[in-house]
């Protein structure tokens, strides 16, 4: 999440509310006002934010920052005491996430965010996030961590979704371990959402491959859970993250796939954030995405010829095929999402997903500027 450094005041405890420029009369309790002039904390607000250090301290919160051209009217924050601003919804991103939890009952070698073993429960701030974010936001993700390891709280924040936000789209990103239990996949359907979708990360295969990249015997129960959620109905995705120990077998991974889940909405082929456990095993991970390129057009090309949707995630188009570059998704979050110099000039910078801040310098030997381009690159 984009964080801000100010330097708070009168905050003891976490203050959590929604941006706003604008001076109101009512219902201001769940906002923070933003004023880059303030003179003193403005009153009835959860805080106030601005950029002047002379402001009078009326003993109400507030916190000072360098300039407030990063705020937007709609935004959703949290002030900490030590005055870290950060930013938990962002009206302008298309890539808005719960953390429902930074538990996980798996340790995949190439996750981005270890988990975590102790927390406090996330569920009712997780609550009130939900009322606070703009009604018209397209989609929201709930992500972890396991967010079903919150267990039935998970259908509560479905639920929640559903009746403050009822033109949302949900997406639920989970190793899908616990949908091997029936009865929990059928409570997943009795929220009855309307546009929602379940995206399930599987690595290989072969049990015993998978098995070892998530650090789990789990392979059979997330089988289980894409049938057992299929059996009611549910709308899924399939992630595949791409790397020195999966990329060999993508087109027989593929052929899998296509034979035993042809029921999945789409299948997301990813390119690796080269961070948390991914850098500490870097060695082990690490391949030049243009060297598997064979592997990776043999596999989209496979699952498109017989009418399933591939997608590419977080790959630059100038490393890809031509004829599969109508594939590849702006899949990074806005927050994370940078060019490097190289990128200049580009005429697929528009369209690009570009790369991870912490893959700034961990990237493709073979990035270069397309000057111009030989076909159309949509699908």
């Amino acid at each position: 999440m984009k964080q801000l450094q100010g330097k708070s005041f009168n905050i003891e405890e976490d203050v959590v509310g929604r941006i706003t420029f604008r001076k109101k009369m009512f219902h201001r309790s769940n906002e923070i006002w933003v004023n880059k002039d303030a003179s003193s904390p403005a009153f009835g607000y959860a805080a106030t934010i601005t950029t002047k250090d002379t402001i009078t301290d009326r003993g109400k919160p507030y916190c000072v920052v360098d300039n407030v051209d990063e705020f937007h009217e709609g935004d959703v924050v949290v002030i900490n005491k030590q005055g870290e601003i950060i930013f938990v919804y962002e009206i302008k991103s298309n890539h808005n996430a719960i953390m429902a939890t930074e538990r996980c009952n798996h340790r995949c070698i190439m996750c981005p965010q270890p988990p975590i073993l102790q927390e406090k429960d996330k569920t009712a701030f997780n609550l009130k996030l939900i009322s606070l974010f703009d009604k018209s936001t397209q989609e929201i993700g709930i992500t972890g961590g396991e967010p079903t390891l919150i267990g039935d709280n998970l259908f509560v924040l479905i639920n929640h979704i559903k009746k403050e936000l009822p033109k949302t789209a949900i997406s639920i990103l989970s190793n899908g371990v616990k949908f091997a239990d029936k009865e929990y996949a059928m409570k997943l359907a009795r929220c009855r959402h309307h546009d929602l979708q379940i995206d399930i990360p599987l690595f290989s295969d072969i049990a015993k491959e998978h098995n070892r990249i998530v650090g789990a015997k789990t392979f059979y129960k997330t089988v289980q859970g894409l049938y057992n959620l299929a059996l009611f109905h549910q709308r899924i995705g399939i992630r595949i993250v791409v790397h020195k120990q999966t990329y060999r077998r993508l087109p027989q991974f593929a052929d899998y796939i296509y034979h035993n889940f042809p029921f999945v909405a789409q299948v997301a082929f990813m390119q690796m954030e080269t961070t948390g456990l991914a850098k500490e095993n870097l060695d082990q991970l690490w391949i030049d995405p243009y060297d598997y390129n064979t592997e990776l057009r043999e596999a989209v090309l496979l699952l498109a010829d017989r009418g399933m949707k591939p997608y590419i995630y977080n790959a630059q188009l100038c490393i890809l095929p031509e004829d599969i570059r109508c594939y590849a998704q702006q899949s990074i979050s806005d927050w994370k999402d940078i060019y490097i110099h190289e990128c200049d000039g580009c005429v697929l910078r528009g369209q690009c997903a570009g790369f991870f801040e912490s893959n700034r310098n961990t990237h493709s030997s073979h990035i270069k500027k397309v000057e111009h381009i030989s076909s159309d690159i949509s699908c």
